[in-house]
């Protein structure tokens, strides 16, 4: 009995993974104007792949992923100029949409954004 529990939590977590693996597009405003930001997630079970894009920064690998039930956590280490920073992504999904805040260096700011699965 206790075997069939731990399979059906397994299957619950993988089904709710399986929503967040694919492409998905943002748009986020920012103090210089909107900016859009492409995400392409891979869930293995809790764990989270993949890669981050956008015009300012290019295509950034995703560090630390993390899937628990409907809430993602990832981080992207990004440089400029020659500086090396670390931006911090925190999303929850809300029906077929994505809401992620992303918290700048430092962690005083946070641009949120919502994101459509395009894949």
């Amino acid at each position: 009995m206790k075997w069939l529990l731990v399979l059906m939590a397994g299957l619950v977590l993988t089904a709710s993974a399986a929503d967040v693996a694919g492409t998905w597009k943002a748009t986020m405003e920012t103090p210089n104007g909107s900016m859009e930001n492409t995400f392409v997630f891979k869930v293995d079970g809790a764990k989270l792949t993949g890669s981050t894009s956008n015009e300012f920064l290019g295509e950034l690998p995703i560090a630390d992923g993390k899937v628990d039930g409907d809430s993602i956590e990832f981080n992207v280490t990004a440089s400029r100029d020659g500086n090396e920073f670390k931006l911090t992504y925190k999303g929850k999904m809300d029906g077929k949409d994505m809401k992620l805040t992303l918290t700048l260096p430092g962690g005083d700011r946070t641009l949120d954004m919502t994101a459509k699965k395009v894949s």
